[in-house]
């Protein structure tokens, strides 16, 4: 579809009637402007996505490719790459061992990479704007992060009458700060990803105090945090890859325009292939007692899932999505 309009020269200020604007389909139209000299008409060759302006001005916006769409519909199922990797971890854990095997180092790389993915998309004049122009948002964010979600994983705790080492569990990830995966969802809705991940450096740098303080306050248990090796994580993981991508794009912007788009989809795959090694870590050690079992009566696959659903795996599976779906729906 593309654009055409037509201008009929008037001797006084033209109403809107006479700003006509028709969708031609055309195809094999070279130029980007052509010009059709009776009557007055102009004839955009490329896709429009959307026209506004006012009474002075008419403004244009490009619409993507098709190609682009496709990897921003990719990107947009990180909840079903979560779901089928969960499913592949609770069934065959070893099919995450070569990632698991080469922590901590690739956590680290991993979080480095997509913390650069989200850092190409960003200017550093917008992270550091943020702090002047809207501190009370940044400060209503942490605020939220440090009340709201201890608050639900306490009531969740007592609520599903988890053990209390699950409850210390449950009660210390709802104490800790705004992570990585908070960045790439924002990314891939198209939200604010400047201020989310400044509140993710803030609340991880709060971190120092509040985990500790919220944990002991909650569940009784005192819980120590390095503040000098948190601070150097941070630093490492979040600040300098999101500084050496904005870098990267005022220093090489022919080769980031290139890059950027496939950045939302390789922020997904690998925060999704770190949640689920993450959670095939975990199941490992919850599984060890069903394994025994298991192997001493001869279970049907489905018995199986259904022993791993009904124990304390399930329990904690369910403590966990509940506490986090309780969190994106206040959010």
């Amino acid at each position: 579809m593309f654009l055409s309009f037509r201008l009929i020269p008037t001797s006084s200020p033209p109403p809107p009637s006479h700003l006509r604007f028709t969708l031609l389909s055309r195809s094999n139209l070279n130029p980007s402007l052509i010009y059709s000299p009776s009557p007055l008409k102009y004839i955009f060759s490329s896709p429009i996505r959307c026209v506004t302006g006012g009474s002075d001005h008419v403004s244009v916006t490009r619409a993507r490719p098709r190609w682009e769409n496709a990897l921003s519909a990719a990107a947009s199922l990180y909840p079903l790459y979560v779901s089928v990797g969960a499913v592949v971890a609770c069934l065959k854990p070893s099919a995450f061992q070569w990632f698991v095997q080469r922590g901590p180092t690739s956590y680290s790389l991993s979080l480095g990479l997509i913390m650069l993915a989200m850092g190409l998309t960003l200017e550093l004049k917008d992270l550091f704007s943020l702090f002047l122009q809207r501190p009370l948002s940044i400060l209503f964010g942490c605020v939220a992060q440090y009340t709201i979600m201890p608050a639900l994983g306490t009531l969740i705790s007592r609520l599903l009458g988890l053990s209390p080492s699950l409850s210390v569990g449950l009660i210390l990830l709802a104490c800790c700060p705004g992570g990585t995966a908070s960045n790439v969802v924002t990314l891939i809705a198209r939200g604010d990803v400047p201020l989310s991940i400044v509140m993710t450096v803030c609340t991880t740098l709060g971190a120092v105090l509040l985990t500790p303080l919220l944990t002991n306050i909650l569940a009784g248990t005192y819980v120590h945090v390095d503040a000098m090796k948190l601070s150097i994580s941070t630093l490492q993981v979040v600040v300098a890859p999101i500084l050496l991508g904005s870098y990267f794009q005022s220093a090489f912007p022919g080769a980031v325009k290139v890059v950027t788009p496939f950045a939302p989809l390789f922020a997904v795959l690998a925060a999704s292939l770190l949640a689920c090694s993450v959670f095939s870590e975990n199941v490992v050690l919850l599984k060890s007692p069903l394994l025994g079992a298991s192997s001493a009566c001869d279970l049907s696959t489905f018995a199986h899932v259904q022993a791993i659903v009904s124990g304390e795996l399930g329990l904690v599976i369910l403590s966990v999505l509940l506490l986090h779906f309780a969190g994106f729906f206040v959010g």
